[in-house]
């Protein structure tokens, strides 16, 4: 599933540098939340739910203990993926982008014929990406998202500027959402839209333009 992860998430990025707009959400003001995104609360049990459910995967491989064992920062990187879940959200409905089940269905159906088949992507999406069988389809979501986010914007995707300008309308749309992270999972940067510091496994430099930095 590289080329998935080369396009989809690569191009998850926006531009470096730039202040996060963060207060503490883990301690009195919001406490029993990973996250506040637009005023939604993110429960530590749903992300715990999202992390188990990886765990479980990982335990049925044949190499679970080494899977397990590269995945240190599964809590994070799942927080991470359900804030830019929400982020992608937003800078969708401001772009007037809808997406519908079938051109989630049509996308995966896809990547399973180039992965050599359903099974192979999933085990493919576990290794790599730290995705569970459940969670793929939230995946390919992104990706449906992100493509037709470009083309509202009038960009190529695939092109320096057109990273460029999708990293901007994602950092528009976290701004606006005033991300709130519970200072155990880190701080929140609107220009990277990702967890400061937190840099995905499976992340290429392949499509992404000098000084962009990406995330799920």
């Amino acid at each position: 599933m590289h080329r998935r992860r080369r396009t989809a998430l690569t191009v998850s990025a926006a531009l470096l540098a730039g202040a996060p707009l963060l207060t503490a959400c883990g301690g009195g003001t919001h406490p029993g939340a990973a996250a506040v995104v637009g005023g939604d609360r993110i429960e530590v049990s749903a992300l715990q739910g999202q992390v188990a459910a990886v765990r479980k995967a990982q335990r049925g491989a044949q190499d679970a203990s080494q899977l397990i064992d590269k995945s240190g920062q599964l809590s994070r990187a799942k927080l991470h993926g359900i804030i830019f879940d929400k982020v992608l959200d937003r800078a969708a409905k401001d772009a007037g982008v809808t997406v519908n089940r079938n051109e989630i269905q049509q996308l995966r159906k896809a990547a399973a014929a180039q992965s050599g088949g359903e099974a192979r992507l999933r085990t493919v999406m576990l290794r790599q990406s730290w995705v569970a069988p459940g969670q793929i389809d939230t995946v390919f979501r992104e990706q449906v998202q992100l493509t037709k986010l470009a083309a509202a914007l009038g960009v190529d995707i695939q092109q320096p500027a057109g990273q460029q300008a999708v990293g901007e309308a994602l950092t528009k749309a976290s701004k606006a959402l005033r991300v709130d992270v519970n200072p155990r999972y880190g701080t929140w940067n609107d220009k990277q839209t990702q967890l400061a510091g937190y840099k995905a496994p499976w992340i290429s430099q392949v499509t992404k333009p000098e000084g962009v930095s990406a995330g799920v």
